[in-house]
C-alpha cells in the first residue's frame, strides 16, 4: 500500500530538489512543478535511476560497467546496455578508455539524485530490515516491583490533581 505525502515546509527540504516523482520504499512523492522537468526520464528504484544515482553520488570517479555491476549487483548485460543508453541519452559521461561518469553539466540530474537522497534520509532508515532500536542505558521502571511503580504513579496523579486545583 502506497502512502501519499502531502507537501510539506519542514526546513531541510531543498524545494528545487523535489522535481521528480519520488516513489520509494512505498511513499509517493509529488513532483515541485517549478522545477519539474518532464524530459527527465527517470524512475526512482529503476536500474537506470540506481545506476545515475551511483555515478552522480560519486562524480570524481570514473567507473567500468564491471565496476557498477558489483557495486549495484545487478547482471553484467544489464549494466553495459543500462550504460550505453545513458551515454547515448547524454545522462552520463564515457571516457575514451570506457570509464562511465557524471556530467558537471547536468544540474537536472544533481538535483533528481538530491531529492532521491533526501528521501531516502527522511523515509528510508525506517524501512532498513536489519536495523534494530537502540536500547536505553537503563529501562524506566528497572529495578522496581509493580506496586513501587503503582505508588509512584498514583504519587504524581496526585500532584497533577494538586496543580487543577
Amino acid at each position: 500500500m502506497s502512502r501519499i505525502l502531502e507537501p510539506v515546509d519542514i526546513g531541510l527540504v531543498d524545494r528545487n530538489s523535489l522535481m521528480t516523482q519520488a516513489i520509494t520504499s512505498g511513499y509517493i512523492m509529488p513532483v515541485h512543478l517549478k522545477n519539474h522537468n518532464a524530459e527527465l526520464d527517470l524512475r526512482p528504484g529503476t536500474t537506470k535511476s540506481d545506476i545515475v544515482a551511483y555515478l552522480y553520488r560519486n562524480p570524481e570517479w570514473g567507473y567500468s560497467p564491471q565496476e557498477i555491476k558489483e557495486a549495484l549487483d545487478i547482471p553484467r548485460g544489464t549494466a553495459t546496455t543500462t550504460l550505453k543508453r545513458l551515454y547515448d541519452d547524454d545522462y552520463v559521461g564515457k571516457t575514451d578508455d570506457g570509464y562511465y561518469h557524471a556530467l558537471s553539466d547536468r544540474d537536472d540530474i544533481r538535483r533528481y539524485v538530491s531529492s532521491l537522497d533526501q528521501v531516502h534520509r527522511m523515509f528510508g532508515h525506517h524501512r532498513d530490515g536489519d536495523v534494530t532500536p537502540e536500547e536505553p542505558d537503563k529501562l524506566i521502571g528497572e529495578s522496581r516491583t509493580d506496586e513501587e511503580l503503582e505508588a509512584e504513579l498514583d504519587t504524581l496523579e496526585g500532584g497533577i490533581d494538586d496543580l487543577d486545583e
